[in-house]
C-alpha cells in the first residue's frame, strides 16, 4: 500500500531523529557520509593540470594530505584528478568524502573528518553559529544561470500554480542547506511567512524517490535531483532560485588548516578555478565525463551542465558584506539562536593574499 503524506513524514522522521532544529545543527550521527574513498577515480586520456613541480619543499604546506569533501551533485574536480596531477609529485595524497548536502559537510569538517570542500551560502551561516572554527576560502563566480538548477516543485497534477498556493502545506528541504535560504526569500516576496508552511527537513538523496512516487506535495531541490524529476516528466517547477539575492557559494576550509597551508590552498584554487574554465568552454565534454560517475541519463547531465555556473571569486569586502546579510536574515526569522558576525569567519587580508591567485576574478 502506498503510504500517505503524512505517514511518509512520521517514518521518515523516526528514522532522522536527530533531524537540525531551528539555529543548531543535527549531532554528528545524523549527518552521515554517503561514501567515502581514498582512493581517487580515474578519468582516461585527459590531462587538465597545471605545471607539475616536483619539489616537495614548497613554502607555505604542512600537511601530506588533502581530505576534501564534495557533494552528491557530483565533482568536477575529483573527477578530472586535476589535485592529484599538482599535488602528488609534491609528496601530498588528496583523499576524497561524499557527503548528502552541504549541512552534512559542514558538519563533517566541523569534527576534523575533512579539510576543505564546497557548500551554498548557507550551510557556513549555521556551521559558524554552532561554534566550528572555519574560514572562508573563496566564493563562487555568479552567472546569469545561478540558480537556474534549484526551484520548488510539485507533482505534475498538483493544483498548486505559484508560492502563494502553498500556505499550509508540507514543504520538503533540509534545514541549513541552500534551499533553506530559498524558501525564505520566495516565502517572503509571495506575502507568506515561515510559519505559513509546514516544514519537513530530508536530505534530498532520501527525498528524491518519495517526491517521484508522489508522496511530498512541495519539494525544494537543485541539480541532479531537480533535472532527473524533470526528465521524467514528475515535476512542475513553481519558483527557480534564479535571481535570488544570494551570493552564491563557498570554498570552506578549517581555519587553522588555511592558515597553516597557504601554499597548498593556492594550488587547491587555482587548480579548481582552472577546471571549471575550461568546463564552462567545453560543456560537452565536461557532461560526458561526469556522466559515468552520477549514473544518470545523458539527457540529465546535459540539463544540469547547461545551467551550471563555474569559476571562482576572490573574497572580498563586498561578498562579505553580502553574506552578513544572509546570516542577520537568518536571525531576524528566528532562525539562528544568536546574530553572528562573518568576519570571525574570514582570513585577514594578507592571509587571503597569500592563498588567491591573481588569475582569480574579483566579482
Amino acid at each position: 500500500m502506498v503510504a500517505t503524506v503524512s505517514s511518509y513524514s512520521f517514518n521518515i522522521f523516526r528514522r532522522l531523529s536527530l533531524v537540525l532544529v531551528p539555529g543548531l545543527f543535527t549531532l554528528a550521527t545524523s549527518l552521515t557520509l554517503i561514501s567515502c574513498t581514498q582512493k581517487s577515480q580515474k578519468v582516461e586520456n585527459q590531462s587538465f593540470g597545471g605545471n607539475v613541480v616536483a619539489n616537495t619543499n614548497i613554502p607555505g604546506i604542512k600537511t601530506k594530505v588533502l581530505r576534501m569533501g564534495y557533494q552528491q551533485a557530483g565533482d568536477l574536480v575529483r573527477i578530472t584528478r586535476v589535485l592529484e596531477k599538482r599535488l602528488e609529485p609534491l609528496g601530498i595524497k588528496v583523499e576524497w568524502a561524499q557527503f548528502a548536502q552541504g549541512p552534512q559537510l559542514m558538519e563533517a569538517m566541523n569534527v576534523g573528518k575533512i579539510d576543505l570542500g564546497s557548500v551554498g551560502e548557507t550551510p557556513p551561516i549555521f556551521a559558524q553559529a554552532a561554534g566550528a572554527q572555519i574560514a572562508y576560502i573563496v566564493g563562487r563566480r555568479r552567472t546569469e544561470k545561478t540558480g537556474k538548477g534549484s526551484a520548488i516543485v510539485v507533482p505534475p497534477n498538483s493544483p498548486i500554480k505559484t508560492v502563494k498556493d502553498i500556505k499550509g502545506q508540507k514543504v520538503v528541504f533540509q534545514k541549513a542547506s541552500a534551499s533553506h535560504y530559498f524558501i525564505l526569500r520566495a516565502l517572503e516576496d509571495a506575502g507568506l511567512k515561515y510559519s505559513d508552511i509546514q516544514v519537513l527537513s530530508i536530505p534530498n538523496v532520501e527525498a528524491a524517490s518519495a517526491f517521484l512516487e508522489g508522496k511530498i506535495p512541495v519539494w525544494v531541490t537543485s541539480d541532479p535531483h531537480l533535472a532527473r524529476a524533470e526528465k521524467l516528466g514528475k515535476a512542475k517547477i513553481i519558483r527557480t532560485a534564479q535571481g535570488l539575492d544570494s551570493p552564491s557559494g563557498y570554498y570552506i576550509a578549517t581555519k587553522q588548516f588555511a592558515i597553516d597551508n597557504p601554499g597548498l590552498v593556492r594550488i587547491v584554487i587555482e587548480e579548481i578555478d582552472k577546471i571549471e574554465r575550461w568546463a564552462e568552454a567545453h560543456p560537452k565534454e565536461t557532461a560526458k565525463l561526469i556522466v559515468p560517475y552520477q549514473k544518470l541519463p545523458a539527457d540529465v547531465m546535459d540539463l544540469v551542465i547547461s545551467r551550471r555556473s563555474y569559476g571562482l571569486r576572490a573574497i572580498s569586502p563586498e561578498l562579505i558584506q553580502q553574506q552578513q546579510r544572509i546570516a542577520d536574515y537568518f536571525y531576524k526569522n528566528g532562525l539562528l539562536p544568536k546574530p553572528i558576525n562573518v568576519r570571525e569567519a574570514m582570513l585577514t587580508p594578507e592571509q587571503y593574499a597569500a592563498i588567491t591567485p591573481p588569475t582569480i576574478s574579483q566579482k
